[in-house]
């Protein structure tokens, strides 16, 4: 198997790291593409008010590291007017990057208790702000409304527009919508506009999300799937350990690069 994927990792990987020792982690682990996050409350490894001071060191970090961007992360909680107008800073920064994918969720990085009604009136703004901006957006599997593909394609047809797609994230849909990635993911195929490659252990709500191959999940199937599929979109290591606290770095660095190479033995490069 030999896919055409660009595989990268996401600086979220090192929650409570610098974006300087995300990049250096990520380029040492092999990957040549990277996610980066832009999640106020979380992850800030770009800003979202960078001025172009800011976005020019980022970039110069990445092109010394051999680093392109492949998406920002850029989740906020758009049920609420303070989450679109964090959405919107998350589109500028992809315009002023050069970064044609931003990802997000309905709940932002927190909430699961999400209002839909609340949601749709906030989201058609941000799409075709994006969309102005030749950008697509990726509703993540995550929270309750879009725990599975199956449950967020009905979601995309509401909303309507052609640049809100689903950013699909292997681990979630067990975490959230309690069903397997290798049965849920060939209905999110035709809608997916980014995935997330990321391992769990353990049944249901149990928080462990470890390097590729540490977990249950079977990538080679799920590899195999998005071949067949005719899916040639981005792929994004996400590795969420036990959450807080987070493990030293070396450990982190370690599970990077161990997940990079038991994908490349895969196919993914």
């Amino acid at each position: 198997m030999t896919l055409k994927n660009r595989l990268g990792g996401h600086t979220n990987s090192y929650h409570t790291y610098s974006l300087e020792e995300a990049l250096e982690g990520i380029a040492a682990a092999g990957y040549r593409y990277v996610e980066l996050s832009a999640v106020r409350g979380w992850t800030e490894h770009v800003p979202l008010e960078a001025d172009a001071k800011e976005l020019g060191r980022i970039q110069r970090m990445m092109n010394s590291l051999g680093l392109v961007s492949l998406s920002l992360s850029g989740h906020s909680d758009l049920t609420t007017k303070e989450g679109l107008a964090d959405g919107l800073l998350a589109v500028d920064l992809c315009e002023r990057m050069g970064i044609g994918i931003m990802n997000t969720a309905i709940g932002g990085h927190y909430s699961e208790d999400e209002d839909e009604d609340a949601f749709m009136g906030n989201i058609h703004e941000l799409a075709d702000y994006a969309a102005a901006r030749d950008i697509r957006l990726g509703i993540e599997i995550h929270g309750e409304i879009t725990k599975s593909g199956a449950a967020a394609i009905p979601v995309l047809e509401r909303i309507g527009r052609p640049n809100v797609l689903i950013n699909y994230d292997t681990a979630n849909v067990e975490f959230y919508g309690d069903v397997k990635a290798v049965d849920d993911l060939p209905i999110a195929l035709p809608k997916m506009v980014h995935c997330h490659l990321k391992d769990k252990r353990g049944e249901g709500r149990v928080w462990d999300f470890p390097g590729i191959g540490d977990g249950d999940i079977d990538f080679a199937r799920i590899l195999g799937i998005i071949e067949k599929g005719g899916y040639e979109g981005p792929l994004s290591v996400e590795i969420e350990f036990l959450g807080e606290p987070w493990p030293a770095l070396e450990e982190v660095n370690r599970s990077m690069k161990a997940s990079h190479d038991r994908l490349a033995a895969l196919g993914l490069s």
